[in-house]
């Protein structure tokens, strides 16, 4: 719990400081187009490493114009090399409207993948991103301008993503493969006014709304006395202001405030030129008005969710989701469609009538005759991630203590039409939006055979026509090819299915039952629908971990999978059980090599080259038994700092007792490389680039034996000003001295095992490049064996100590000099 209030503490900081950045910056010159910028993020240079991703949120409000997004990182590949490039590692950037992107939901589906360079066309026209994604490869310079006639408002989420697949959330000690960094930064302008709208904020957009309600009595059929109430918001504009010219469009917004079950719209005192004045359905002018409607974003011609000629007959929305509604109404001269001659002086007048109708809170459905349940929210005790939660019906029908609820007692009992069987039942709730990139789990439990159909969908009723995801039966099809709809292990008595990653707001939940009958089975049917952070609990095979975006505002959560499953829910079995126990043993028993330096250092009574080579050993055994998963002797960070510890002090040990020096120097170096190579197991022990340091750690320890050896050995020579002009003339002196050395080193090594120390090590090395997440068992099988035998060989290299005292030194300068002055003075 102390984690999660420390998450939850950061979140609320975070909301602050974007609620201060997103304050208006109203642009020092004249803004073209009136209008501002809302918001502006700089993202500094971030790193991905293989199977890394982050994520980025971005804020549009119902004024926003364009965003602009401005990307660099330093992928090198081009458009040709990059459908080369295998999917599961292909550098990529997804979008998602309203939640976060996941791109490998399913093994074998990349549906959102474009492999085409992302443009500002890219995203035109896109709708639906509300439950698919959209995902381009990533490029080296990315700059998109997205305006609100391609994009809707609301909460875009930006995934980056550096390989996908199962893999992705598998636990590894090391990946292998490219990392890649990117910053960018990501701007947000607006309308300097909720009245303006369009792509340069050059629209006069008319906010539609009115408070005038009344009650309309529907009775479903003439056979029936079931009647409903159902609740009519009527309301008409002002025509006067409502003129247009021939195309030229007038824009107009709606706010739906709750769940509907439609919205007409019409015309009426239609005048054209102010001359002539027509009530009917047609007119004499050659001019139809078009309405065109779209939710969340500008209605265009080219571009709307609903259109109709309003000539003809009124346009009607069914079941229209919550949110900002825009309608365009657009007088089309049909004779300068056909041809004829252009009449500029024609202009329509209307006045523009919309209603909006609502059932009673406990109905829904066609003509208000089908039951309709609120969910509330019972949060879960002690959770062990936040926003955990389950719903249940506010209803005085039944009450229940648990998750699950009986369906049987809140089924409608009325199917429309009198002679049909099949009745619907809706439930609402509400997602918390603080809760994007948790999942609603929905579950069915029945004593016989289930078959009742179940249809979600997101800001308004689901029906056979309009749905986001539906599950029909397991012969039946479903929302199962969705990338956001996960069903699990159903059979005819049980439904269980997840919705991924779903968005915040209102869902609505549609029951398509067969209508009760006094004749209907006794057999019960309990549903349970909960919000869950990771689905199936990371399937008992990983742990669910909450982190936020890159932004800092949004909370997600993901499973870190253990070393023999991947996927999102770690459902995937990556290694068998069989492979896991080869993998183990192949880990474990390799560590088994440190014997051969080990008994050589112990034969020699080099006692602190056994004991760092017999400890190296035995922790690296011990790490990776824990790493498998087969037994921890300690905890797991300990164990990783003590085997590449004592890993790097036994590869360092091996150069140093190459050079024959006394005790006193070799503990000193031995302290100095203790620290350095602490400090790299501690912070960064997998990274590749300390192979390179040690093993030029090693290099510089053995020269330094080296040159106190030669300190030692020659301490006799006196470096004066005479003995440097003595040398200038004694060549002979120097290639002595020099022959004199590579006879000492020839007679140091016994050079067979050097060469087969280095093949041996050069082994090491090319195992460590051909490690991979997937060979990475056997390749660092070999790394051990290598890397043990080439210290076994290059221990074996070393010959007894030559005595240099018996060896031809160089000349003493004091003794030649004082020979020259006495040879001088005789004379």
């Amino acid at each position: 719990m102390a984690i999660t209030t420390s998450i939850i503490r950061r979140l609320l900081k975070n909301l602050f400081i974007f609620a201060v950045v997103s304050s208006y910056q109203l642009q020092a010159a004249a803004a073209p187009y009136n209008s501002v910028t809302i918001s502006s993020f700089t993202y500094s240079r971030t790193v991905l490493k293989p199977y890394e991703w982050r994520y980025i949120r971005v804020d549009l409000p119902t004024w926003f114009s364009s965003m602009n997004i401005a990307l660099e990182s330093d992928v090198g590949l081009d458009p040709k090399s990059i459908r080369k490039v295998p999917r599961s590692t292909m550098p990529m950037i997804c979008a998602r409207e309203g939640t976060l992107p996941l791109p490998d939901v399913y093994n074998t589906s990349f549906t959102g993948l474009v492999l085409e360079s992302i443009s500002n066309g890219s995203f035109g026209g896109t709708q639906g991103l509300q439950i698919s994604e959209q995902c381009y490869p990533l490029q080296k310079n990315i700059s998109v301008r997205l305006t609100n006639e391609q994009i809707t408002p609301g909460i875009w989420y930006f995934g980056l993503f550096n390989g996908i697949g199962s893999t992705r959330t598998q636990s590894k000690m090391i990946s292998r493969g490219p990392t890649y960094s990117f910053s960018g930064n990501i701007s947000v302008e607006g309308c300097s006014t909720p009245m303006m709208g369009g792509e340069y904020c050059n629209q006069t957009v008319e906010q539609l709304s009115c408070v005038d309600t009344y009650s309309l009595t529907i009775s479903p059929d003439s056979k029936s006395n079931n009647q409903t109430a159902e609740n009519v918001a009527s309301c008409r504009n002002d025509d006067e202001k409502s003129c247009s010219g021939d195309n030229e469009p007038k824009f107009y917004s709606l706010d739906i405030m709750g769940i509907s079950e439609k919205i007409i719209i019409t015309v009426a005192n239609v005048r054209f030129n102010q001359t002539g004045r027509f009530n009917g359905s047609s007119n004499g002018s050659g001019i139809i008005l078009m309405c065109y409607a779209r939710h969340g974003a500008m209605a265009l011609a080219n571009l709307h969710d609903y259109s109709g000629n309003l000539n003809n007959a009124s346009l009607v929305i069914q079941s229209p989701k919550v949110g900002r509604w825009y309608i365009t109404i657009q007088p089309v001269n049909l004779s300068n469609e056909i041809g004829g001659v252009q009449n500029v002086s024609v202009k329509v007048c209307y006045s523009l009538e919309w209603q909006v109708h609502q059932c009673p809170l406990d109905k829904a459905g066609l003509n208000c005759t089908s039951e309709r349940y609120v969910l509330q929210t019972v949060l879960r005790k002690n959770p062990t991630v936040p926003f955990e939660s389950y719903f249940l019906p506010v209803s005085n029908k039944l009450s229940s203590d648990s998750a699950n609820f009986l369906l049987e007692p809140l089924l409608s009992n009325y199917s429309y039409g009198g002679n049909s069987t099949v009745a619907w039942t809706y439930f609402l709730l509400e997602i918390p939006y603080g809760a994007v990139g948790g999942n609603i789990h929905i579950r069915l439990t029945s004593d016989s055979k289930i078959s009742k159909e179940i249809y979600a969908r997101y800001g308004g009723l689901p029906s056979l026509d309009n749905w986001d995801y539906y599950y029909a039966n397991t012969t039946s099809s479903s929302s199962n090819n969705s990338m956001f709809f996960k069903l699990y292990d159903s059979t005819e008595e049980t439904v269980s299915f997840y919705i991924l990653y779903v968005r915040g707001g209102t869902w609505s939940f549609g029951l398509r039952h067969l209508a009760p009958t006094d004749n209907a089975s006794k057999d019960q049917t309990s549903m349970s629908i909960s919000l869950e952070r990771c689905p199936r609990h990371c399937s008992s095979h990983g742990t669910c971990q909450s982190v936020l975006d890159a932004s800092g505002l949004s909370l997600y959560s993901y499973c870190s999978c253990d070393r023999n499953h991947g996927g999102f829910d770690c459902s995937v079995e990556i290694v068998s059980h069989r492979g896991h126990i080869w993998q183990s043993i192949s880990l474990i028993a390799s560590n088994a090599a440190f014997i051969l330096p080990a008994y050589w250092a112990l034969r020699q009574k080099a006692f602190s080259e056994w004991v760092l080579y017999t400890s190296s050993g035995i922790s690296s055994g011990l790490y990776h038994a824990c790493d498998v998963g087969t037994w921890c002797a300690l905890s797991f960070h300990v164990l990783q700092f003590l085997d590449f510890w004592l890993s790097f002090m036994a590869v360092v040990s091996t150069f140093v007792y190459l050079a024959d020096i006394d005790e006193v120097s070799r503990r000193t170096i031995h302290t100095i490389v203790a620290i350095l190579t602490a400090l790299m197991a501690e912070t960064g022990p997998t990274r590749s680039s300390n192979i390179v340091l040690v093993i030029s750690i090693g290099t510089v320890g053995l020269l330094i034996g080296w040159l106190m050896e030669f300190f030692s050995n020659y301490r006799s020579i006196s470096f004066s000003t005479e003995y440097f002009l003595n040398v200038l003339y004694g060549w002979e002196a120097i290639r002595g001295w020099i022959r004199n050395l590579i006879k000492t080193l020839l007679k140091r090594f016994h050079w067979g095992f050097v060469l087969a120390g280095f093949s041996a090590l050069a082994m090491a090395a090319v195992s460590w490049k051909l490690e991979t997440s997937e060979s990475y068992w056997i390749w660092h099988s070999v790394w051990h064996v290598s890397i043990y035998t080439s210290s076994f060989l290059f221990l074996c290299s070393k010959a007894k100590s030559v005595n240099t005292d018996d060896e031809q030194r160089l000349p003493d300068a004091n003794y030649e000099l004082t020979r020259q002055d006495s040879f001088s003075r005789g004379h």
